[in-house]
């Protein structure tokens, strides 16, 4: 198990612009990614071409689609996994999926569980049945998508399907900014795991703010990486060994309470 280094690319998207919004996020991993060898993985937010949008029947895209074709192009580019959420339609149902796309070309899919009641994202979207656990250059990773951080038990690392790294994109509005912060620390520090939340900057079409606060935490739930509220690609190596040594240590996956996910 090697060390592993991740690119959190945190930015404002421009309302239903797909087009546009993949242009920008090129221009930006160009800038600062010279090529390939210098990361491993890049995340990018939820619904990072459209902005968090219920007007699934105007804005999904096709699956396969234009955006997944560009993620393969990235993915090739940088020689790295590409993930972030896309606003899909599969078959005659729309999905906020999460794709993650290797730089070969192949690819796996993640349908976000838990949907936002608030906004009424339940109304538009089908909720996904399962959970992705990838294992990526020796690391064993969990991606997962904004409102399912409120949800630990669907978060929960386990001894029998253990993760290294958990992952969230999100559009997580600014009012609620520190309990974005609190859970990701719970997170983090509950199942003995690196922890990702990748946010968006700037105001979306339903007037929603985001202040960002996208980060990288430890297993102790401390920062090793915080993006703030500025536009960045931030990009940080994760060690593998303090990780090992810690769950050797501190075993306290294996007293964990045995369940099944019902669904999951």
């Amino acid at each position: 198990m090697n060390d592993l280094t991740v690119s959190l690319v945190q930015t404002t998207l421009h309302w239903h612009d797909p087009a546009a919004n993949r242009a920008g996020l090129a221009a930006l991993l160009a800038n600062v990614l010279p090529g390939p060898g210098i990361t491993d993985l890049i995340v990018l937010p939820e619904m990072f071409t459209t902005g968090f949008s219920m007007e699934a029947a105007s804005q999904a895209e096709p699956y396969p689609g234009p955006t997944l074709d560009w993620m393969r192009q990235q993915a090739a580019r940088y020689d790295a996994v590409v993930t972030g959420s896309v606003l899909t339609q599969d078959g005659d149902a729309y999905y906020n999926r999460l794709l993650w796309v290797r730089p070969d070309g192949s690819h796996t899919t993640y349908d976000k569980r838990h949907l936002f009641r608030l906004a009424g994202e339940h109304e538009v979207y089908t909720p996904g049945t399962g959970r992705l656990l990838e294992e990526w250059r020796g690391w064993r990773i969990r991606p997962l998508i904004c409102y399912d951080l409120r949800f630990p038990v669907w978060s929960r690392n386990s001894s029998r399907a253990p993760y290294d790294l958990l992952l969230y994109v999100a559009n997580w509005p600014q009012p609620r900014a520190e309990i974005w912060r609190t859970l990701l620390r719970a997170r983090a520090i509950e199942n003995l795991a690196y922890t990702v939340g990748v946010n968006r900057l700037g105001t979306d079409g339903a007037a929603q703010e985001y202040s960002g606060q996208s980060a990288l935490l430890d297993i102790h739930g401390e920062y090793l990486a915080q993006a703030g509220n500025m536009q960045t690609v931030l990009t940080h190596t994760i060690k593998a060994a303090p990780l090992l040594e810690f769950r050797e240590k501190a075993p306290f996956l294996l007293d964990a309470d045995d369940f099944d996910l019902i669904g999951g």
